[in-house]
């Protein structure tokens, strides 16, 4: 079926978040990649104003720089996937809207066709991306139409768009300021191998009435079921039902924890906080400066801070009235009139160990605060009804926080190892759902907006490609008939808090795991019957019966079920 191709935007964010992504060492060239040049003469790729080779990029035209860029992109993805068949990607660089000094479309890029039905496809009645389609086919099913269709802004080297930054063409991801194209087209050409959904996230309604490839990885956390097992209404509410969307593909849980580092958390605790209705682990946000959430956390009591001019919270007009009030405590500033490490450094100097900022408008905690100041303490961001409420808590009693890690949990994952999705509420069309949750640290490439701590590897991106059919599963057919399922022992064990229990199963099936008492009783279900890929994945329990009540210590019995085979592994909860 040829559909106009579903594209995906991809944004910078108004603090110059910058998007990333990169990839990562090529494996024997198994696929060709060609991007055709669809540019009209003296533009796009055919600019030819004259440009210095820059970063290993040799051409010494704008034009040709953008193109080998490109080039260089579909070169990275040749090298690490696995396809008979040549995809073709028309591209074009033209001015793209909106594009402001501050915020800005980057690129899209989509499928030109969607096939179902064919002879090899996995999955029956389902939607493949037509370079998807032609690899599981062994055959191009429309030779006539290209796979894909791309087009970037080439305004961003247009003072107009972004401000003073432009395009940066080198392949070292040396962009500075700039914005790193290769990352750009490395995310972009993601999207048209598949890692996008044809389900309108509005509605929850599928293309033409049949579910796509991607969607049948996507699990509701609250719902519990994943969107094939929805109906409309059901993948709409899920679509916006933010940090609950998880991705449930075997061979992504089995990576997360080589490219995710541990979940960090916020957390208010005291009698005002609890009275103001703040109280317990809040929504955050991170800064690009000063060091990460770790563990140990840092624990403080929250100091709201004064500077003498009006508005006197944002902490920009020094010095601060109450300097002496924060020593040792952690500040909470709001948002605005000067930048957030500004903030954190006048902060850190007046003797602080944390920074809040509390955003000033509606709006989700600020991700990403922008800044590249050498700052030794974190600095964190609320939401603005959170701030509110931590201001009026501090009116009626002190205010404590606890801002660290949760290991083993993985920070972008939920609590049984499942990979988060972009959900945010309200929906942001071109951006939801088809990507990985902002939540993710380190980020990923197929995170909504760009980002600058990524690095020359397509980290999660391969694996959930993997999931949907991009390369071979993790064993052969005669491997699957003589090798048995693994549960391994749970890590730690014994455990108080939590435990993660890994398992590899050869071959795709329906799978479930629950844990039970040494009287055979069920006392938790932590994964229910649902489909799996082969490979490896991980469940974490938190020591917490069906009803969420913490269990007794003693020991206990783990068992997982798929394809007819049943493993069981002993734990035990210490006291």
């Amino acid at each position: 079926m040829r559909t106009p191709a579903l594209r995906s935007r991809f944004a910078v964010a108004a603090a110059l978040a910058v998007l990333v992504c990169m990839i990562g060492a090529p494996m024997a060239r198994a696929a060709t990649i060609q991007i055709v040049n669809i540019d009209g003469a003296l533009e796009g790729f055919n600019d030819n104003t004259a440009v210095a080779p820059i970063g290993g990029n040799p051409g010494t035209t704008r034009g040709a720089q953008r193109l080998n860029v490109f080039n260089q992109a579909a070169a990275v993805w040749g090298g690490i996937l696995s396809s008979s068949v040549v995809m073709k990607v028309d591209a074009t660089m033209d001015p793209l809207t909106p594009c402001t000094a501050t915020s800005g479309v980057l690129g899209s890029t989509g499928s030109n066709g969607v096939f179902a039905n064919f002879t090899g496809a996995e999955f029956a009645n389902t939607w493949y991306p037509g370079a998807l389609a032609n690899k599981q086919r062994g055959a191009d099913l429309d030779a006539a139409t290209s796979d894909m269709r791309a087009r970037f802004n080439s305004d961003v080297d247009n003072s107009t768009c972004l401000g003073a930054s432009n395009w940066y063409y080198g392949y070292d991801h040396n962009e500075g300021m700039n914005v790193d194209l290769l990352a750009v087209v490395l995310h972009e050409i993601g999207h048209g191998l598949g890692f996008a959904t044809f389900t309108d996230g509005a509605s929850g309604a599928y293309l033409s009435g049949r579910t796509d490839v991607f969607a049948k990885f996507l699990y509701d956390d609250t719902q519990q079921k994943y969107w094939d097992q929805l109906d409309d209404a059901g993948r709409a509410a899920s679509a916006i039902n933010t940090g609950n969307l998880v991705w449930r593909g075997g061979r992504t849980a089995n990576q997360a924890r080589n490219f995710l580092g541990k979940r960090p958390f916020v957390m208010f605790e005291g009698d005002a906080a609890f009275a103001a209705g703040v109280a317990g682990a809040r929504q955050f946000g991170t800064a690009q400066f000063g060091p990460a959430l770790t563990s140990p956390p840092v624990i403080g009591d929250v100091v709201y801070v004064v500077d003498p001019t009006a508005p006197t919270g944002d902490g920009c007009e020094t010095p601060w009235t109450n300097e002496g009030a924060l020593v040792g405590k952690v500040a909470l500033i709001d948002r605005g009139v000067c930048t957030f490490a500004a903030k954190a450094v006048y902060a850190e100097n007046v003797g602080a160990i944390a920074v809040i900022i509390v955003n000033n408008v509606a709006s989700p905690a600020i991700v990403n605060m922008a800044g590249t100041d050498l700052i030794g303490i974190p600095t964190v961001s609320i939401t603005q009804a959170d701030g509110v409420a931590l201001k009026n808590a501090l009116l009626s009693g002190p205010v404590t926080v606890t801002m660290g890690t949760q290991p083993p949990l993985l920070a972008g994952s939920d609590n049984a190892g499942w990979v988060k999705m972009y959900s945010p509420n309200p929906l942001e069309p071109g951006s939801s759902v088809s990507h990985f949750d902002v939540s993710a640290t380190p980020n990923l490439l197929m995170e909504p907006a760009i980002n600058t701590d990524l690095t020359s590897n397509v980290d999660l991106t391969r694996y959930a490609l993997e999931d949907i059919g991009w390369f071979p599963r993790a064993l052969s057919v005669l491997a699957q008939a003589n090798q048995a399922m693994r549960l391994e022992s749970g890590a730690p064990n014994p455990f108080r808090v939590r435990t993660s229990i890994h398992y590899t199963v050869p071959k795709a099936g329906m799978g479930e795991m629950g844990i039970y008492d040494v009287s055979g009783r069920m006392v938790k279900r932590v994964m229910r019957k649902s489909w799996l890929a082969a490979g490896g994945g991980s469940i974490i329990w938190d020591a917490t019966d069906e009803a969420g009540s913490r269990v007794a210590p003693g020991v206990y019995m783990y068992r997982m079920q798929i394809n007819g085979e049943s493993k069981t592994q002993r734990i035990v909860v210490a006291d």
